[in-house]
């Protein structure tokens, strides 16, 4: 009866507007009826823990009983995030500021926090660079970052007034990477990232899966938000190993910008990228489920930001699953009393 209550919540929660647009999604796709469809997603989210958009992205209409309990969902996820992850350090991950101070030494590129920032090292740190990233402390999906360049600024003086500027919410400027040729031709626009989700058990970092990020439509970031797409990678050959999504769950074979290809497309540092992160993973004990962002450089993996709040939905998307196999009995497997 709780999990009802709370199934009802979510949808006055989030809108039947949303939900009527998911249950059409799926009578479009497989011409099931409407209603049917509401009281199959009741049941499911009673089940599988499975919210009504997990039901549509993981195409759960067309599975049994069987095939769906062994999905990771939304209620599930965030279930093993509180099994996994101690609140009261988060901040160490949310925090840009915090973050970069904390894993300076896996980042690869040097960067300053803005609190500490006085003109006179803001000079100094400005004295072999063109163009730089400003990013807000706390933010998500690219929202607030700024790619700035010295050329559009009177003087260096004019550069950091603008950062200090209490109206942009800067807290941490960093020095521009240069993305591996591989990636360039992949999509030269934006820092194409790897996400590496890692969980520790045992003292011991294991990595659950990893997947490609490119940006798209010529935009300076990869977040799916922003148009982005993703593909998994297979971690024996580090090559793509399937189809790309976008956020709206749009698959390509080809990058829809540049015409690259994708399957079996080759990626540079995949093993060392997942070797780095599993290193970090043991810097904070109490915090020990994470999905973390990693650019690749000409000289190797360089770790850009991470998640305490993993998602569980790239590699579970019907063209990556099949078999219709999800990740949860991987998890229940790993993770002593989760259920």
């Amino acid at each position: 009866m709780r999990k009802i209550k709370h199934f009802f919540k979510l949808i006055f929660g989030s809108s039947f507007k949303r939900m009527g647009g998911c249950i059409n999604q799926v009578h479009e796709k497989c011409g099931k009826n409407k209603i049917a469809t509401f009281f199959d997603m009741l049941v499911c989210f009673v089940c599988y823990g499975a919210g009504f958009h997990d039901y549509v992205i993981f195409a759960f209409y067309d599975m049994n009983r069987k095939q769906r309990n062994t999905y990771m969902t939304r209620l599930r996820n965030k279930r093993l995030i509180e099994m996994m992850n101690d609140p009261n350090y988060s901040h160490i991950i949310d925090r840009k500021d915090e973050f970069n101070t904390r894993f300076a030494k896996y980042l690869g590129r040097k960067f300053m926090v803005v609190a500490d920032m006085t003109e006179e090292k803001f000079e100094n740190f400005m004295q072999d660079k063109e163009i730089i990233f400003a990013k807000p402390s706390i933010g998500e999906s690219g929202k607030g970052i700024e790619r700035l360049k010295k050329e559009d600024f009177a003087d260096l003086k004019a550069m950091y007034d603008y950062i200090k500027d209490p109206a942009h919410n800067f807290g941490v400027i960093e020095q521009l990477l240069i993305q591996h040729h591989d990636l360039n031709v992949l999509y030269p626009l934006a820092i194409n990232s790897y996400r590496i989700v890692t969980i520790v058990t045992d003292g011991v970092a294991h990595c659950v899966y990893a997947v490609s990020k490119a940006g798209n439509e010529g935009k300076f970031v990869d977040n799916m938000e922003n148009s982005g797409i993703c593909c998994p990678i297979d971690q024996k050959t580090s090559t793509i190993a399937g189809c790309a999504h976008t956020s709206a769950l749009i698959n390509y074979d080809v990058h829809p910008y540049t015409g690259v290809k994708l399957v079996g497309f080759k990626l540079p540092y995949v093993k060392e990228a997942i070797e780095l992160v599993k290193k970090a993973a043991l810097e904070i004990p109490e915090i020990k489920y994470l999905g973390w962002d990693v650019a690749i450089t000409e000289d190797g993996p360089a770790i850009i930001e991470a998640n305490d709040y993993p998602g569980y939905d790239f590699w579970q998307l019907p063209e990556h699953t099949p078999d219709k196999i999800g990740l949860y009995p991987y998890y229940k497997k790993m993770v002593k009393g989760y259920k």
